[in-house]
């Protein structure tokens, strides 16, 4: 089902009992279907009392949103200083890079204002107010070389459909390349594995986007996964009966069968998404069985990330009276 985890590293032996330790406090999986089987975003509200995520039910938007961004900061923090690996470090800075890539990208080309630097996240290895400098210069040779070709690639990708998910695509191909690059370096079987992973996983959910707009684009798919990309393009021509059992010999089974036929009955990936984050999960719980190393550490962080994540979906999903059946569909527990 999952990939190695790699050696253990006695280095971080103190480190990783704080990371377990942490761990346990994440969320039983009860606990998140208890709150979308609340009667409202009071009583859902009402049971993070004592949690890190207390807050009061008249809660704002964006004081929710400044609370779950405290949260985030405040852990990935907790890592950075945990973690004894420059290398490492770098790697999961790099992902904020990417996203406020992203996000800047998106309103560079639809002619919106770049947004204050609060709408970005600021522990990447660049700092927010050199990244929203350089975007409003359009002096892109100030940024490092992986974050140039984002730009690059990025707004090529716009402008060849003029397609807004398209930035996605690109600098996701971008990001690939240089996170299995730098998980290389770092020398970490565990985060290369994780990359392959996440290109696999990205790469399925492409597929099922273009099965889905009954679009072929050949060249969208990124190399260096497990799973060949031309194996990907003839999944474009089978059906949405048939594609769990294409993937019968690999890892990803489970996920097209719980996926594929929610896409075709209901019109939505929301099942398909849970799974993607289930098959992640999995393979982040399993890095417990590492005695020392940076594994369960990075693992934690990515944990509460997607614990984040699901207290921010769940209420939101609450605030707009969103039926708990839709709710279940989407968070992973």
């Amino acid at each position: 089902m999952y990939p190695p985890l790699g050696d253990v590293d006695w280095r971080y032996i103190f480190a990783t009992a704080q990371a377990k330790t942490l761990s346990e406090k994440l969320f039983d999986p009860s606990f998140l279907t208890e709150m979308a089987n609340s009667r409202s975003f009071a009583d859902a509200v009402e049971l993070l009392n004592g949690t890190d995520y207390a807050m009061s039910a008249s809660v704002t938007n964006e004081e929710l949103e400044k609370l779950l961004c405290d949260r985030r900061k405040e852990v990935k923090k907790l890592v950075s200083q945990l973690l004894i690996d420059d290398k490492i470090v770098e790697f999961l800075q790099a992902r904020s890079d990417f996203a406020n890539m992203r996000l800047a990208i998106r309103r560079l080309v639809l002619e919106k204002p770049l947004g204050s630097p609060t709408d970005y996240c600021d522990q990447g290895n660049i700092p927010v107010d050199q990244f929203e400098i350089v975007f409003e210069q359009e002096d892109y040779t100030a940024l490092p070389k992986y974050l140039q070709e984002a730009v690059e690639a990025g707004v090529l990708g716009y402008y060849k459909n003029k397609n807004v998910r398209d930035i996605d695509i690109a600098i996701d191909k971008v990001e690939a390349e240089f996170q299995l690059e730098n998980a290389k370096q770092a020398g970490s079987i565990f985060l290369v594995e994780l990359m392959r992973m996440y290109i696999d996983i990205n790469n399925i959910r492409t597929m099922m986007r273009l099965k889905f707009t009954e679009m072929q684009d050949g060249d969208i798919f990124m190399p260096d996964g497990y799973i060949d990309p031309s194996r990907l393009d003839q999944m474009l021509d089978i059906g949405y009966d048939g594609l769990a059992q294409a993937f019968a010999a690999t890892p990803y089974y489970h996920i097209l069968e719980s996926g594929a036929g929610y896409v075709q009955t209901n019109n939505s990936f929301l099942k398909l998404e849970a799974a993607v984050e289930r098959h992640f999960l999995g393979y982040l719980r399993s890095a417990d069985q590492i005695t020392a190393g940076h594994q369960p550490i990075v693992a934690y962080l990515m944990r509460k990330e997607h614990e984040i994540r699901m207290v921010r979906m769940v209420l939101a999903c609450k605030k707009a009276q969103i039926e708990p059946k839709v709710i279940h569909d989407r968070i992973v527990v």
